[in-house]
């Protein structure tokens, strides 16, 4: 559970709305083709459970005191630049999230976990 404090109250927000909403921006960039495995619970349960794609996929976000730390499994389409990718993927991460809930991203992590042609 996220939470801050803003002169109306107490907002409090799931770390399962951060991943859902991640996981529905992350694909639709430019060079990302989708999402790996970030943890072995993902890892597990894409295996017994095939068919069903979850938004959560290769998305991981924690709170700190001075802001969100966000870290993205992904995979790439292969021939192009790759820092372009991530840059681009960064920008549209950061600006997504405090946009729609006004909270500072302290850092974003990308992961590229392989390439497809």
């Amino acid at each position: 559970m996220v939470k801050f404090e803003n002169p109306l109250g107490t907002i409090e927000i799931n770390e399962e709305y951060f991943s859902e909403l991640l996981g529905s921006i992350v694909p639709t960039c430019f060079g990302v083709v989708g999402m790996a495995n970030s943890n072995a619970f993902q890892g597990v349960r894409s295996f017994f459970d095939r068919k069903t794609r979850y938004l959560d996929q290769g998305v991981s976000v924690r709170r700190e005191p001075d802001g969100l730390v966000i870290e993205l499994h992904i995979v790439v389409t292969y021939g192009l630049n790759i820092s372009t990718v991530v840059r681009s993927l960064v920008e549209k991460v950061r600006y997504t999230i405090e946009d729609v809930t006004g909270m500072n991203v302290k850092k974003v992590d990308v992961f590229v976990d392989s390439m497809i042609s």
